[in-house]
């Protein structure tokens, strides 16, 4: 889909539909419109077919010119940033709903902040127009995309400027949010671990800032990454440590190092999960999707910065080499740990990871995961759970998130939480009992990342929605790359 913006006489623009953001009063350009129209707006308003509510839709065929339209989109009470992007959202999947080719999307009434606007529309377009594409194809065909192109309309030359480089930058996270979401929905006999390992080298080719390299178990043993290794232990399906540079400005500035879990398949190992909704996960990859998504969408943006993404990639099955609750495991760090819960793996492949992370010399580390079930329980699927050792890194994100939409809610690190990490054989124990299950994952983690700013995510409300519309989100794709780009900006 091509996006540009414009400036010029908005009646002049020749568009096969006209996205208008108003509330009951009509003002700038709807008013201008609805004159044009002979009042057609305003009778709708009157007559109670269209009141302006947030996120309300209607489409309004224009008399005499055959497949013209304007589709109204209520704006009265979206006074906030998630209720302006709700909005946008609801506008984006109006449009797509007709057999629009090109359409013109109104910048006002909504949002004074262009560039923001702009972005937000651009993403919402990619991610509205997103289709699953499995592979391989089978006997699913995608539905062709009729819109090829949306013009951000503003009235100032200076907006239109900035809207430009909104819809650049909203497209590279709208098609990063794709990028990860196609990766979560691919079932799990296809989206292994050396699956994902194969597209990370292809994101990287003929990319001059992207490289990829992807350590074996064999590079893992060598490193003396333990725990990783006693998640594969039971999986006929060899571990990757898949890593991806992207250099993007000069090799002495300290990188944002993103570590996302990818176990491709999580049945739990021998502590093994019910049965019922297991299938969903294949999403236990999805912090590992959401690194992809982000180097996709910096690649598209070409943003000045060094990021670097550290995906460890498994499956979690049980068989006779698996291991078992009760056994000792020596992690890369050299710390030990007591299994006390094989579906608490996560953390075992992130910790290796994470110190892995300390030879890159980082600016700060992230990592991100669909970690703790506990986390749903706290926030359900609307925020995810956000720790931090260090608070301005933990501010910059919750800014971050409420800014792009994709918003998380900070908890506590305290020591009392730590001490239920206790064990008698090992350094520590991998759970921490019934209790507050999200935070003591984190002091776990935390215990790999005394040295260099870090901050952990726990994405497993919001990384996919389950029941009729089930499928992966691309969250974390949006916070992440608002906090890249508010390093750089």
């Amino acid at each position: 889909m091509e996006f540009t913006a414009s400036s010029a006489k908005l009646l002049n623009i020749k568009a096969d539909s006209l996205i208008l953001a108003t509330g009951p009063q009509l003002q700038n350009s709807a008013l201008e419109l609805d004159q044009s129209l002979d009042g057609a707006i305003s009778s709708l308003i009157k007559a109670g077919d269209f009141t302006g509510k947030t996120g309300e839709t209607l489409v309004l065929h224009i008399p005499g010119a055959s497949g013209k339209r304007i589709i109204l989109l209520g704006t009265e009470g979206a006074t906030t940033a998630q209720k302006q992007i709700n909005t946008i959202n609801a506008g984006a999947k109006a449009l797509l709903k007709t057999a629009s080719k090109k359409a013109i999307w109104i910048g006002e009434n909504l949002s004074e902040d262009d560039e923001w606007q702009a972005s937000m529309v651009a993403r919402s377009m990619q991610t509205a127009s997103y289709q699953y594409a499995p592979q391989p194809r089978g006997n699913k065909k995608s539905k062709p995309q009729t819109l090829k192109a949306l013009i951000y309309w503003t009235p100032s030359k200076a907006g239109a400027i900035a809207a430009k480089k909104g819809l650049a930058y909203g497209s590279a996270v709208g098609n990063g949010m794709n990028t990860a979401r196609q990766l979560g929905n691919l079932p799990a006999n296809i989206c292994t671990p050396n699956y994902l390992a194969s597209q990370a080298k292809a994101l990287a080719k003929g990319q001059a800032k992207v490289t990829t390299s992807v350590l074996t178990e064999a590079d893992m043993k060598k490193l003396k990454m333990g725990s990783l290794l006693s998640v594969s232990a039971g999986s006929d399906q060899p571990a990757k440590l898949i890593v991806i540079k992207y250099q993007g400005t000069k090799a002495t500035t300290k990188p944002v190092v993103l570590v996302g879990k990818a176990v491709t398949f999580d049945t739990g190992g021998i502590s093994l999960k019910p049965s019922g909704a297991m299938d969903e996960m294949k999403y236990d990859m999805c912090g590992g999707a959401s690194v992809f998504g982000v180097i996709n969408a910096l690649i598209e943006t070409q943003m000045p910065v060094n990021v670097i993404g550290i995906v460890p990639a498994t499956e979690n099955m049980p068989n006779g080499h698996a291991t078992k609750p009760g056994d000792v495991v020596t992690s890369m760090s050299g710390q030990t740990i007591e299994i006390l819960n094989t579906d608490a793996e996560g953390r075992l492949i992130l910790c290796d990871a994470l110190t892995y992370a300390e030879r890159f010399k980082p600016a700060a580390v992230i990592d991100i995961a669909t970690l703790t079930g506990a986390v749903i329980g706290a926030l359900g699927k609307v925020s995810a759970g956000l720790l931090s050792n260090d608070d301005e890194l933990a501010e910059q994100l919750l800014s971050s998130g409420t800014r792009s939409g994709d918003r998380a809610w900070r908890l506590p690190l305290w020591e009392e939480y730590d001490q239920l990490l206790k064990s008698n054989f090992a350094d520590m124990a991998n759970i921490g009992g019934a209790q507050a299950g999200t935070i003591t994952a984190a002091c776990f983690l935390a215990r790999f990342t005394k040295k260099y700013k870090w901050a952990h995510l726990d994405v497993a409300g919001t990384a996919w929605i389950n029941g009729a519309q089930k499928g992966a989100t691309g969250r974390p794709v949006p916070l992440l790359m608002d906090y890249i780009y508010s390093q750089v900006s």
